[in-house]
């Protein structure tokens, strides 16, 4: 398959361009205005990052956007899906609250904000696809009524999918209620109780009164469990497992198929910004410090060639102090910094399954601004 091309610029400015102006030039040199927004109604989809996280992107960038589908005639709206685990983020409300405490609100950014898949997280679309794992996507219904799409990624580390870009973005972030459960279905965690201190985190965290306490140490009942790993991501001893070691793998699959699933059939537009690269998601509460450093801004028609160029330009950064990756150099050794701080996952699966479904290539040429 032909190369398909990713534009980069990086954080450096001078007296003339700010970062701000930057965003703007990469998105119009990499063709977002060649796409026809006249009269049609535009998702921005973007992570409002969960309270008490400060990784998210700023709301500055989101205007950015807004303001670029605005003249060209567009109806611009910010977007997200409710999350399956128990936050600041499991309805409509809490979500929008969330979304203006952080800064997202219609007079920042010329926009306003509609939460994809209503008040409790019913409100979905059934998209066909026809995948190897899913065959009808469950999408929030006001990403699927829009005309256009595009995504606005924080590119950072995860605990369960290997790292958060472009696919993770669209794809879990897109999904309702119901379909991020078909995604994380498949793997269920086990708790190693020689390594359980009893603290209740995973018991606080879980939506489905899984995790219990019995003589200090935790158990999960997998009747219960839906297998969405928060658990995993909030045990402070790293007592919490995945059981089903091909978990990360199906996990990723399935991303891949609920990518496709929101943009089959009409114009989408990517964008990745590589900065605050935590190890976890922004779906945590709490943000550790970044990995490597900043690395800039990318843009592409392409989702599978932005997530690639993205990886390969933080894979040649080096480590940040005191980082979760400089404490697992200790014992882990590879040149991949995403698979260094969460070994069990495996973010190669993603990419190579979205090649393999048509929705874009890995093989990306890269366009410096």
């Amino acid at each position: 398959m032909e190369a398909s091309k990713v534009y980069y610029t990086s954080f450096k400015t001078s007296g003339s361009e700010n970062l701000l102006q930057k965003l703007r030039r990469l998105c119009i040199t990499a063709g977002m205005k060649n796409i026809d927004f006249e009269d049609k109604y535009a998702a921005i989809k973007i992570h409002f990052g969960e309270l008490g996280n400060l990784a998210f992107l700023r709301p500055n960038y989101a205007k950015v956007v807004v303001d670029l589908v605005k003249e060209c005639g567009g109806k611009a709206f910010l977007t997200d899906c409710n999350t399956l685990y128990v936050g600041s983020r499991k309805n409509a409300l809490d979500h929008m609250d969330t979304a203006y405490e952080n800064g997202f609100t219609p007079f920042s950014t010329g926009c306003h904000v509609i939460i994809a898949d209503g008040l409790k997280g019913t409100d979905e679309a059934l998209v066909p696809v026809d995948g190897e794992y899913v065959k009808e996507a469950k999408i929030g219904r006001a990403v699927m009524d829009a005309d256009v799409f595009i995504s606005l990624t924080h590119f950072k580390g995860h605990e369960g999918a290997g790292f958060g870009g472009a696919l993770k973005n669209i794809g879990m972030g897109c999904g309702s209620r119901a379909g991020k459960m078909e995604m994380h279905c498949s793997g269920k965690p086990a708790v190693d109780q020689s390594l359980c201190v009893g603290c209740g985190a995973c018991v606080r965290i879980c939506a489905h009164d899984a995790p219990h306490i019995t003589d200090g140490k935790a158990g999960i009942d997998e009747n219960k469990c839906v297998g969405c790993g928060r658990c995993i991501g909030v045990c402070p001893k790293d007592a919490v497992n995945p059981t089903n070691w091909n978990a990360s793998n199906l996990l990723n699959y399935r991303i891949a198929e609920y990518s496709k699933a929101v943009c089959q059939n009409r114009p989408c537009f990517h964008i990745s910004l590589v900065c605050d690269v935590s190890p976890n998601c922004d779906c945590h509460p709490e943000n550790d410090i970044p990995i490597i450093p900043d690395v800039g801004m990318f843009a592409s028609f392409d989702p599978v060639a932005l997530d690639m160029a993205c990886a390969d330009a933080c894979n040649k950064q080096p480590v940040v102090h005191g980082s979760v990756l400089e404490e697992q150099m200790q014992h882990v050794h590879e040149k991949d910094h995403f698979h260094m701080v969460h070994p069990d996952t495996n973010w190669e699966s993603c990419v190579e399954h979205a090649e393999k479904i048509g929705l874009g290539t890995r093989n990306y040429e890269l366009v410096r601004i």
